[in-house]
């Protein structure tokens, strides 16, 4: 399904165009009593509806909104954030920090500004200056989206997958994520399969055979032969 687009105000952006849903769900207040179904268990508003672009939405809701495009919004020390699994189905999330929580990588929707940095810090967010890993550019949706007035090379647009990220069912947020690197050492080669980061740390048929191990040493040296014995004279 096409999602469609629109352009950013400022003509500084060129021709980056951003999903009509982005700036209003950015600007929406979640985690607040549903207006319709205030007397009702559990009907906190913690959705939103990407076709209706309106107010967030709690559980009872939902069944307004049938074959909408609906995301959760979830919180992080009093912060709205997003899995990167459902918002990267809708827009490319390059260049933004992502992290994992409950086992589960996600997205900041807003920044964070960080005033102070600890020693050591050589990367910031170009927004909201808050400290970054080397990789990444921005903390959240809405940086890289002020980061777009800035920068008429960003864009939210989806690029299409080529073949070999099909086959290995990589996502959006592969390329964003910097990859941890595995050392394995000659004790960990089993047969002929090593650990591979390039196949998305998964045991990899060996081409060069199986990995040399330590020899063992050996030792050349005999013990020493005892002598005859002799009986001491009386």
């Amino acid at each position: 399904m096409d999602i469609p687009m629109i352009e950013l105000g400022s003509s500084s952006c060129g021709e980056e165009l951003v999903p009509p849903w982005l700036k209003p769900m950015l600007r929406t207040s979640f985690f607040v009593p549903c207006e319709v179904h205030a007397d009702s268990h559990k009907s906190e508003c913690n959705m939103y509806c990407l076709d209706c672009v309106g107010h967030a939405l709690c559980s009872y809701c939902l069944g307004d909104h049938k074959n909408h495009r609906l995301v959760q919004i979830r919180r992080s020390s009093y912060h709205n954030v997003i899995r990167v699994s459902e918002v990267s189905k809708f827009i490319d999330i390059s260049c933004i920090q992502t992290y994992v929580i409950n086992s589960a990588k996600i997205v900041f929707l807003n920044g964070r500004p960080q005033p102070r940095h600890g020693k050591g810090v050589t990367n910031t967010c170009e927004i909201c200056c808050r400290s970054l890993l080397d990789n990444f550019r921005f903390c959240s949706l809405g940086c890289k989206l002020g980061g777009m007035q800035r920068d008429p090379g960003l864009s939210f647009v989806l690029r299409p997958k080529s073949s070999r990220d099909w086959l290995h069912g990589s996502e959006s947020d592969e390329s964003s994520t910097p990859r941890k690197v595995r050392k394995m050492s000659p004790t960990m080669a089993i047969d002929r399969w090593r650990w591979s980061d390039d196949e998305g740390g998964k045991f990899t048929m060996s081409t060069t055979g199986i990995s040399p191990g330590t020899p063992p040493i050996i030792s050349y040296r005999t013990s020493r032969r005892k002598g005859i014995p002799r009986r001491a004279p009386f």
